[in-house]
């Protein structure tokens, strides 16, 4: 299984639209092949950071996201709102074993 954490940090302003483009980005993310999880969390303490946790079958599912329409449009729409540069870390997921 292949994940990755992608850490956001978004300008006050643009909260609630960064949560509506990633409600449209995950929409359109869990229906792709291979696609195990792709579950988008808000920090408790500061609602300006967020997590993308993002878990495909196979790293050619993974790399295949990346060129999907709906993530090069979300990626376009979300950039002017960012802080700074979103950070992906790459993690080979364990357990619960992929099907």
């Amino acid at each position: 299984m292949h994940v990755t954490l992608v850490q956001v940090h978004v300008k006050q302003e643009h909260i609630a639209d960064f949560i509506a483009a990633c409600r449209a980005n995950h929409h359109a993310s869990v229906r792709e092949p291979g696609n195990l999880r792709f579950d988008i969390l808000q920090d408790d303490t500061h609602p300006s950071r967020f997590v993308l946790y993002e878990a495909y079958r196979t790293a050619a599912d993974a790399a295949a996201h990346k060129n999907t329409a709906h993530y090069l449009r979300w990626r376009e729409l979300v950039a002017p709102w960012m802080t700074e540069d979103r950070l992906g870390m790459r993690y080979t997921g364990l357990f619960p074993e992929a099907l």
